[in-house]
């Protein structure tokens, strides 16, 4: 088995902090993304859609995409529970996940790819003003994660969850993004330092 990352970047970050908070150890393989070593013929292989991170498992299965690695790991090793236990847990869960995906991290993603300087040459056409499109976006979704976390500890559940790892990777992603979270947002200040807290969370930073 080998897991193939890149350093600071968003996806891989959320597989090494999810297998951090399980205690799991995998042999990794570290793609450099600046020397596009995704696009070799060997990586390509593994996935075609060029991204990082990709799971090889010992029969030479890849799965790619970060949240379906982490799905992986949480049947294989079921506790601690990261995913929900109950329907309704995994149900909450997951809506919690896809949302903090959806209106949050793409949105981050968004405004990152086409503003960002460096990113000129990649993101063919880069479209200022979609970046500029996202960034109300982006601070919608956290008025919100706000006025969720004013009556719970964390983002899904009465504990700690995949929920909070995607959230607080797309949160810390927002400095690359150059969008600054809003100091009235309290509630998300205080929660953010608590996930930032656990050990689990310096991994892929």
């Amino acid at each position: 088995m080998q897991l193939y990352l890149s350093t600071r970047s968003p996806n891989p970050r959320r597989v090494q902090f999810f297998l951090a908070e399980k205690g799991i150890t995998v042999p990794t393989v570290f793609v450099d993304l600046a020397k596009m070593e995704h696009l070799d013929g060997d990586f390509l292989r593994l996935n075609p859609r060029k991204k990082v991170p990709v799971l090889v498992l010992d029969d030479g299965t890849a799965i790619a995409e970060s949240i379906a690695i982490c799905r992986y790991f949480e049947a294989a090793q079921p506790t601690p529970n990261l995913f929900g236990a109950t329907p309704a847990e995994q149900g909450l869960v997951e809506m919690w996940m896809r949302q903090a995906e959806i209106e949050l991290m793409l949105p981050v993603q968004f405004a990152f790819r086409h503003l960002h300087p460096a990113l000129a040459e990649r993101e063919v056409p880069q479209v200022k003003e979609w970046g500029e499109a996202n960034k109300p976006k982006v601070l919608d979704f956290l008025a919100y994660m706000d006025a969720r976390l004013s009556g719970s500890a964390f983002l899904a559940l009465d504990r700690f969850t995949i929920a909070d790892i995607v959230a607080i990777v797309a949160v810390d992603f927002m400095r690359a993004a150059r969008i600054a979270v809003p100091e009235t947002l309290t509630h998300v200040a205080r929660w953010r330092a608590e996930v930032s807290a656990r050990p689990a969370a310096a991994a892929g930073v």
